[in-house]
């Protein structure tokens, strides 16, 4: 990144913030402040296009800047989770993923704010959670609700995770080599 074109993170999540540090690239963060609803119903298309939202909302306010959107989500049986909108959603949640495999969604854009060009990704990794009793996830319930599935495998006192195939880092909310990607490409094009 340089001066005259800054990477600004379009994300108040402290994983994203701590996971994006780690590619040494300087960046600041400006919350995007947009609804996460939507009529998508294809996980792929979602999570892009709630990506895309975020990174462009905060690239209307730039000049001259690529913003980075990323939005992330779990689907398992069919269904669509987004972060639980409460300890009982959290629990219906958990009781769904208890003992099954699921995929992690994370869409990722990046966008010129000067010239409005957009560059998208999804990442997929595939989670096996453990079989918890419904004690234990009553008591796990309240922990994560600013996660979609309502779980942090990042959390070491997070039991739930049992096997994950793929990226780890897209499970935690960010595939730093999509991001990677996604930057070269906006360097070079």
């Amino acid at each position: 990144m340089s001066a005259a074109r800054p990477l600004i993170l379009a994300s108040q999540s402290p994983q994203r913030r701590t996971l994006l540090k780690a590619l040494r690239v300087p960046f600041r963060i400006i919350r995007p402040g947009v609804s996460e609803r939507s009529a998508e119903s294809r996980p792929r298309r979602l999570a892009l296009e709630l990506a895309l939202r975020k990174a462009r909302a905060v690239a209307g306010r730039l000049e001259r800047a690529l913003v980075l959107g990323a939005d992330t989500i779990v689907v398992c049986r069919g269904k669509i989770l987004g972060k639980p909108r409460g300890g009982r959603d959290a629990v219906r949640m958990l009781t769904l993923l208890n003992g099954s495999w699921h995929r992690v969604y994370t869409g990722v854009a990046l966008v010129d704010a000067a010239s409005g060009r957009s560059w998208r990704e999804v990442a997929v990794t595939r989670v096996k959670a453990r079989r918890l009793p419904a004690t234990e996830l009553a008591r796990l319930a309240d922990r994560h609700l600013d996660k979609a599935g309502g779980y942090a495998m990042q959390d070491k006192k997070d039991p739930f995770i049992e096997k994950v195939v793929g990226p780890v880092d897209n499970v935690i909310g960010l595939p730093l080599a999509s991001v990677r990607k996604l930057i070269r490409k906006a360097a070079t094009e």
